[in-house]
């Protein structure tokens, strides 16, 4: 019973695998289309997904720098969060390419964001011992 589950479970998680591969292929693709033919070919794909990482990049800042030295702590939380997520990815990116420069950036995600998450529970560890009381 217990290996039918085991089974079952390995069977979900593949059908999810190609799932997110299908999905990652065509939706920045798509997007950028989507612009393509909304502007009558004026702009190209590949402008409208860089304006669209520049802008981020640009979200992101403000919004990291705004933050509060209150919420810092809960913040590192979710920023290992997030990083657990694009380790993830990055798995992906490394077992089932079928190029090599995508295996090869998936590993260089793989080991940043590793470090990432590495670093923010040592940090967070670090941040939480200084609210602690000191025994005498």
């Amino acid at each position: 019973m217990a290996n039918d589950l085991l089974d079952k479970a390995i069977g979900d998680l593949d059908r999810a695998v190609e799932a997110v591969r299908t999905a990652a292929e065509y939706v920045p693709e798509a997007a950028g289309a989507a612009a393509h033919g909304l502007s009558g070919g004026a702009i190209d794909p590949f402008v409208f997904q860089m304006a669209i990482f520049v802008l981020s990049i640009f979200v992101g800042y403000y919004v990291v720098w705004s933050v509060t030295p209150a919420l810092h702590t809960p913040l590192m939380a979710v920023t290992n969060a997030i990083s657990s997520v694009i380790v993830v990815g990055a798995l992906l990116a490394v077992g089932i390419s079928a190029s090599g420069l995508a295996t090869g950036f998936g590993f260089v995600a793989l080991i940043l964001a590793s470090v990432n998450i590495f670093g923010g529970f040592l940090v967070t560890q670090r941040m939480l011992a200084m609210y602690r009381r000191k025994d005498k």
